[in-house]
């Protein structure tokens, strides 16, 4: 059992291909294991460069585009296959597979902070 205070806590998002563009995200290593959540995902092209319009856009649209089949946020958990050593970058984030081990999809923030919670506390036990 890996203990909490053991954990790492990352401020990026861990996975998905636009994840640059989700406004929530949450990424926690836990021994050889990194699980990630994403979510209220907002692509460039609703924001025309100006963050006025992507608030307006949100407003009828939260808490963003899907991520996935029926779901706004997305946990995904995954063996750490190596570290980030771009020295100018020095954020050591983990490297992962393509292949998550496993995973929870839901529709609001305060579910994906539980799976994401939960998934941790799962992943600490193995």
């Amino acid at each position: 059992m890996i203990k909490a205070e053991d954990w790492k806590w990352y401020g990026q998002p861990g996975h998905f291909i636009c994840g640059r563009w989700c406004r929530f995200h949450l990424a926690t290593e836990i021994g050889e294991y990194f699980i990630s959540t994403v979510g209220e995902y907002v692509h460039p092209r609703h924001s025309g460069a100006s963050e006025a319009d992507e608030m307006e856009w949100l407003k009828e649209n939260w808490p963003g585009e899907d991520i996935g089949w029926d779901r706004k946020y997305e946990t995904m958990v995954f063996k750490i296959i190596g570290r980030c050593e771009t020295p100018e970058c020095g954020c050591g984030m983990p490297e992962v597979g393509g292949e998550n081990i496993d995973m929870r999809g839901c529709n609001s923030a305060k579910e994906a902070r539980e799976d994401h919670m939960a998934l941790c506390s799962i992943w600490a036990n193995k």
